[in-house]
């Protein structure tokens, strides 16, 4: 029966393993772009449905002509350095201003000198979502649809005028106004607003109709985001997240569809608010419609690899010499809750903690908690660590207790071996009665592992998903939590208190399985190489509390049984 740890080992072995497997992001061979011969403009026809949009070839490559001598827009505030594009007011080449792609690491940079030699040059650029280079193709569109006969309205081909060519949130000023206009000839005026406020992701985007036209106007807005499919190749295999579209809408809730979905054929739903997007691992863009009308949500797989997701509005009327508003917001940015929760009901759950939200959700809440208080991600690490040992303290003490009397009783177990060693089944029945008579349950000592473990799951995705950890500091050398430690301290203390760990309790019986488990440190230390360093300080709190914790039930448990029997 000692064979059960060996097993719950062995088990959560191959769960690590498995884990890894998926881990690995399919590299896979990319699927051959189509190359067509005509210009297309970024997009294509690919307004919601085509029966609405008849589109002539025609203005579109006039569209093409004229977007090369396009005045693109520039615009930086606070946390964004982007492009609008006049041709449709599209987004394009928005820069995460405060989240660079790489981090210097001051103590790598000192060892790198101590050695005369130059430190590797670090990425420093911030991150870039929206792409106008076709190799990572990704726009957010929006534009107007006309419906029945209503003239038509500018969608994301058409060409808008603007006043500026750049614009800048300055000092003390909280809010960006960036207006667009368009007109036809016969009285009906455009005008597209983006509206960026400081330190926020969200985008405000509205387009006003005023109509002149001396008939009335009908039709409705789309919000679409268009991207070639894109896989996190974040350089650590070891992290495994879901890059592709989701849509949330009030009867289906959270709803993931990746680019093989799209593919295989068109979504098309509608809810009441809700919200569509692309997202990434620690970012994600968002086009949120306004939360109190119905909007339709779609996705199309279009040539050369491009996808769309998006939603268009019900049709608005416009009576003659009156004006129509179409709101929507965007959020585009570093997946963080509390600000995505704000925005749209269910925008958090872009931060996927996978199959166990309802374990991870809380351990993020403790977290952030904890982080409000100490101000150091690492340290709230620690505090968590603390946290759950103290909540599966009176588990750990009876497993403790139970592998304590089962050391206690390892030497009679030897001589039982040895006294049967012929005859198998004679053993297991002295076995079983020397467990009554001693009373100690064999399953006693791996049932509060087994609990643990979806824990500690849960717990490594919090670690892994959370943007706020991203690039964190906890002291000394482990300057980033999301990487592994540059210097491999960390995983090498983790397998020192995994061996003393192991020391404390009774060793197997038998002599393979002792082999094995020595073996134990040296592979998780290996295995823990490359984690992020978060997750090994984790790990080594996590192992260190067991000591102490171990050490002292055991003293007072063994001394305790050791009163009792004089």
């Amino acid at each position: 029966m000692d064979n059960i740890r060996f097993v719950l080992v062995m088990a959560m072995l191959m769960i690590s393993y498995m884990l890894w497997e998926s881990w690995q992001i399919d590299y896979g061979p990319k699927p051959k772009a189509i190359v067509s011969d005509t210009p297309t403009v970024a997009g294509g026809n690919d307004i919601a449905s085509s029966a609405d949009s008849v589109q002539a070839q025609d203005t579109r490559q006039a569209a093409t002509a004229t977007e090369s001598n396009a005045r693109i827009i520039r615009i930086k505030t606070d946390v964004f350095a982007l492009e609008i594009d006049p041709v449709g007011g599209t987004l394009r080449n928005l820069d995460l201003l405060q989240y660079p792609h790489e981090k210097e690491n001051t103590y790598v940079n000192k060892a790198w000198e101590l050695i005369g030699m130059q430190a590797p040059e670090r990425d420093l650029s911030p991150i870039r979502l929206f792409d106008a280079n076709p190799e990572k193709l990704f726009l957010a569109q929006s534009g107007l649809v006309a419906s029945g006969e209503s003239a038509g309205a500018p969608d994301h081909h058409a060409q808008y005028q603007s006043e500026k060519t750049s614009y800048e949130l300055q000092e003390g000023q909280d809010e960006l106004n960036v207006p667009l206009t368009w007109t036809n000839e016969q009285g009906l005026r455009i005008t597209k607003t983006f509206t960026f406020k400081r330190g926020s992701y969200a985008v405000d985007v509205s387009h006003k109709v005023s109509n002149q036209s001396g008939k009335p106007w009908a039709g409705r807005q789309y919000n679409q985001l268009l991207r070639v499919e894109h896989s996190d190749k974040s350089g650590n295999n070891f992290i495994r997240t879901y890059s592709g579209g989701v849509i949330y809408t009030q009867k289906d809730k959270y709803q993931k569809i990746k680019y093989e979905d799209m593919t295989d054929g068109n979504l098309d739903v509608a809810s009441q608010g809700g919200w569509s997007a692309f997202i990434q691992h620690y970012f994600a863009s968002a086009w949120i419609p306004p939360a109190d009308q119905e909007n339709h949500f779609y996705t199309k797989a279009l040539n050369e690899g491009r996808f769309v997701i998006g939603s268009y509005s019900q049709d608005l009327t416009v009576q003659p010499s009156s004006e129509g508003v179409f709101n929507a917001q965007m959020f585009v940015g570093p997946k963080i809750q509390p600000l995505m929760e704000a925005l749209a009901p269910g925008l958090e759950l872009t931060v996927d903690y996978s199959w166990l939200t309802i374990i991870a959700k809380p351990i993020y809440w403790l977290l952030n908690e904890i982080y409000s208080f100490v101000g150091n991600w690492g340290v709230a690490i620690l505090g968590v660590t603390f946290f759950i040992k103290a909540l599966f303290f009176k588990l750990s003490k009876a497993s403790f207790q139970s592998m304590a009397k089962m050391r206690k009783i390892q030497p009679k177990l030897k001589e039982l071996q040895e006294r049967y060693a012929d005859d198998r089944q004679k053993f297991n029945t002295e076995m079983m009665a020397m467990y009554k008579r001693e009373k100690v349950n064999p399953l006693g000592g791996c049932l509060p592992m087994l609990v643990q473990i979806p824990v500690f799951i849960s717990l490594y995705w919090v670690l892994i998903e959370t943007v706020e950890l991203r690039q964190a500091d906890f002291m000394l050398w482990i300057q980033d939590l999301s990487a592994q430690d540059p210097f491999y301290l960390l995983p090498i203390l983790y397998g020192i208190t995994m061996k003393i760990q192991q020391g404390l309790n009774p060793a197997p019986v038998d002599p393979l399985q002792a082999q094995v488990m020595k073996m134990f440190p040296i592979v998780f230390t290996v295995f823990f190489l490359f984690f992020p360093s978060g997750l090994v300080v984790y790990w080594i709190c996590n192992n260190s509390l067991s000591i102490i914790q171990q050490w002292y039930i055991t003293k007072h448990v063994l001394a305790e049984d050791s009163h009792h029997h004089h």
